[in-house]
């Protein structure tokens, strides 16, 4: 398939820091192969002793047989983690027994390649769904041939090696100083299409070499996700595979959180949030098709669930995104997605902007409204559409994409 690259694709890979006791290696096994395709395809990533980790995953009742392991793991294992393999090319979703089967033989691979514990190993993958591998040891036999490549991460290459319609690599990192050492994060993440709030579609890794206990570090992953992944969309639909998980090696050598008192946490906790936030954002930028990107603001709401349903019901609206995508600015359209939102407004108070251009005020058409104006706004890569529905004083941000003919023309050739 051959994608046209996102005007939003940056001109070079970011630079990511050195993040200390994580190894990694990329291979090409295949999956790629009767598409007449050879590319790197899997990653495994090995993690120092005593690594933390902490996980959210799909909601989906058809998660995928890793996504399922890895919840198990992560329960098991209480929250260290030894390794990660990732593929794409087939999402391992919906294979019955075969599917679980490949993760036995994949996580068996692991134990005796690796010598780690078995609860302590993370599986992952992405692609088509329904289609089993030829041999449940398609991975598995993979894994000495990566493991014997295992050195200091590049970044590119393995998030590279995990995209499927994405048309650049998206990562993001940062450092912080805690006690006088710097910390380091750096995050890779693949997604572009099947992009909904409920944990977002995608599969995000974000590895850190600060010490967190894993109690801790899941309640700061969960509240980050809710702000920054739960918070995207492209097209409405939701992954049988979505993966955000954190890895903390501890290796910096700087004394461990171990408590939501900790003072140091707040300062880790908004370093993560700026990486996964910008993540978060680089799937939208490369929503499949995608030409612009748009911030939906929504004031004045009874509740936050309640801004945050009527902002997905506008990010998400076929109609509205269409008519980003032909500059178009129906802010009828805004009005129609508020009301079939059948959350508490007040359609007498209702205002909506487009950037700071006002076009409409006390639930009818600006006065002075300037068809030229609103338009110019439209026709931006980047804008952003702010109601304010009069039934209170809570608020929720979304970011979402145009829907484009390039959208239609993906996904009609997704297995082709």
């Amino acid at each position: 398939m051959n994608l046209t690259p996102s005007p939003f694709a940056p001109a070079s890979f970011p630079h990511l820091p050195e993040v200390k006791g994580v190894r990694a290696a990329t291979g090409s096994r295949g999956f790629y192969a009767r598409r007449g395709v050879t590319r790197d395809d899997v990653f495994l990533f090995a993690f120092d002793e005593g690594t933390t980790c902490a996980g959210v995953y799909t909601v989906s009742r058809t998660a995928s047989a890793d996504v399922r392991w890895c919840r198990e793991a992560l329960k098991e294992g209480k929250g260290l983690a030894r390794a990660l393999v990732a593929n794409s090319g087939n999402s391992n979703a919906f294979t019955g027994p075969k599917g679980r089967d490949k993760n036995e033989a994949t996580l068996a691979a692991l134990v005796a390649t690796l010598g780690v514990p078995k609860e302590q190993c993370f599986l992952a993958a992405t692609g088509v769904i329904g289609e089993p591998l030829p041999d449940p040891n398609y991975v598995g036999a993979f894994i000495p041939e990566l493991a014997a490549k295992l050195s200091p991460p590049d970044w590119e290459a393995a998030t590279r090696a995990f995209m499927t319609t994405d048309t650049f690599t998206k990562a993001a990192g940062t450092s912080l100083d805690m006690d006088g050492t710097t910390v380091n994060f750096a995050g890779i993440i693949k997604g572009s299409g099947m992009i909904a709030p409920n944990m977002a579609t995608m599969l995000g890794y974000i590895f850190t070499d600060a010490a967190v206990a894993p109690d801790v570090l899941q309640e700061v992953l969960q509240d980050i996700t809710d702000e920054t992944f739960n918070c995207i969309t492209v097209d409405g639909d939701t992954s049988t595979s979505d993966t955000v998980m954190v890895f903390a090696t501890g290796a910096s050598g700087v004394a461990p959180i171990t408590s939501r008192d900790d003072p140091r946490l707040d300062s880790l906790a908004m370093a993560l949030h700026s990486v996964c936030l910008e993540l978060a954002q680089l799937v939208v930028k490369d929503g499949e098709g995608a030409q612009k990107f748009v911030t939906i603001e929504v004031t004045g709401a009874a509740s936050h669930l309640s801004a945050q349903i009527i902002a997905a019901h506008i990010a998400n609206s076929p109609l509205i995104k269409t008519a980003m995508a032909a500059g178009d600015a129906n802010w009828g359209r805004i009005v129609m997605a508020v009301g079939k939102s059948l959350e508490p407004i007040d359609d007498e108070a209702l205002a909506i902007w487009f950037d700071d251009v006002q076009v409409a005020k006390d639930g009818a058409r600006m006065p002075d409204y300037s068809e030229a104006a609103a338009s110019a706004v439209f026709a931006k890569r980047e804008f952003t559409i702010r109601v304010d529905v009069g039934a209170g004083d809570q608020s929720a941000t979304m970011w979402t994409c145009d829907l484009t003919h390039g959208y239609v023309d993906i996904n009609g050739a997704y297995r082709t």
